[in-house]
């Protein structure tokens, strides 16, 4: 097998989360921002696809160097080995974002990349005309930062679509986000697990991927499936790696609730399409009435925010509602996601803890309220 230089992409404030993710994997990495930069196989590919899931994307760096003229972009694209991935009818549009520099105008940068690949697989490949793009499909991208250009293949799309979504509410959870907001609470399988604000279900589901070990991406295709150098053999054996480590024995005890009755519909649906339709309990309620006789329980939350305007006064009020009906949990472990810089105040309780994260482009903070700890067994 060949080693290529992958990178997993991270939305912002994710990069340690990927980061663990890939390491627990067993491949060595850095971390820098929006990305991390490892090295791995076809194995590699394949596995990081199938698990990582915080990440958005895992890519492949054809190359990177410094390009201040369009000259100087197109002959240093040339000049990578695009053979080495591209077979000769490959279909490959080529996107590109530019930050910060002197290439700024993106159609143009897309084009000269396009050009540039196109004439060295025609002389690769022996070939005075181009030929159809019928073949696998490669999604290529320039990416300009500070004058520094990264050409990379996308290997598997957008990672957060899990595939179980049938549905979905007005602004819905990222799948990834919803993951990651799971893996930084002390939730362990054999503890109550609740999202009183459950909307479509993508938290609660989430959890019951975590809580049985189940790769994110096991009933999902993925783009380099279909590339010839690689072998079907190694998608294979990453699928029977995920079946062999998933705990569907493991029994859960998750629940989602939400005031609106349609979500909490869909929620099932969405759930049912994930294989937890019998595992994840969803139910219509407003947070106000959340009682339970369960002790050391995870509350993991995503409230509406109250951006639009009028709807901020509604909101501080479920705030200080929410406070009530969680104030005497003194063993649960309460994580909230908002964007509500206030969010203690009306809460009525300092956070032990809180986090940084953007929910999109929205800077939030994940406050953290840690229960007391169960007594050890003796």
């Amino acid at each position: 097998m060949t080693n290529y230089d992958l990178i997993a992409t991270a939305a912002m404030g994710m990069e340690a989360l990927v980061a663990k993710e890939v390491r627990a994997l067993g491949y060595q990495c850095e971390v820098e921002n929006g990305r991390i930069s490892f090295k791995g196989d076809e194995s590699a590919i394949a596995r990081c696809n199938l698990w990582l899931r915080t990440a958005e994307r895992i890519k492949i760096k054809v190359g990177e160097f410094k390009a201040t003229s369009f000259d100087e972009l197109f002959e240093k694209t040339k000049a990578l080995p695009w053979e080495r991935f591209l077979p000769e009818n490959a279909e490959f549009p080529v996107s590109g974002k530019s930050v910060k520099s002197k290439l700024f105008s993106i159609s143009d940068c897309q084009a000269i990349v396009k050009k540039a690949i196109v004439e060295r697989l025609k002389s690769q490949y022996k070939k005075t005309t181009w030929f159809e793009e019928n073949g696998s499909f490669f999604k290529i991208e320039v990416s300009l930062h500070k004058d520094i250009a990264l050409l990379t293949i996308d290997t598997g799309g957008a990672l957060h679509k899990r595939g179980y979504r049938v549905s979905q509410g007005e602004a819905p959870l990222r799948e990834t986000m919803a993951a990651a907001l799971v893996m930084l609470t002390n939730w362990h399988p054999d503890k109550p697990f609740v999202d009183p604000f459950c909307g479509s279900g993508t938290i609660p589901i989430e959890a019951a991927l975590i809580g049985q070990n189940i790769a994110p991406g096991f009933n999902r295709d993925f783009v380099s499936e279909s590339w010839d150098w690689m072998d079907a053999k190694v998608w294979e054996q990453a699928r029977a790696e995920a079946e062999d480590l998933a705990n569907y024995d493991q029994p859960l005890d998750i629940t989602g609730s939400d005031i609106d009755h349609r979500l909490v519909k869909i929620a099932q649906e969405n759930a049912s399409e994930a294989g937890f339709g019998d595992v994840i309990t969803f139910k219509q309620m407003q947070v106000k009435d959340f009682t339970t006789r369960k002790e050391y329980g995870v509350i993991v939350g995503n409230p509406p925010y109250g951006e639009r305007l009028g709807e901020k006064e509604a909101v501080r009020e479920m705030y200080r509602e929410m406070g009530q009906a969680f104030a005497s949990l003194d063993t649960w472990s309460i994580y909230i996601l908002t964007s509500e810089e206030e969010f203690e105040t009306y809460y009525g309780k300092k956070a032990t803890k809180k986090r940084k994260l953007f929910n999109g482009f929205i800077r939030t903070d994940y406050y953290q309220y840690w229960g007391k700890r169960p007594p050890r067994e003796k």
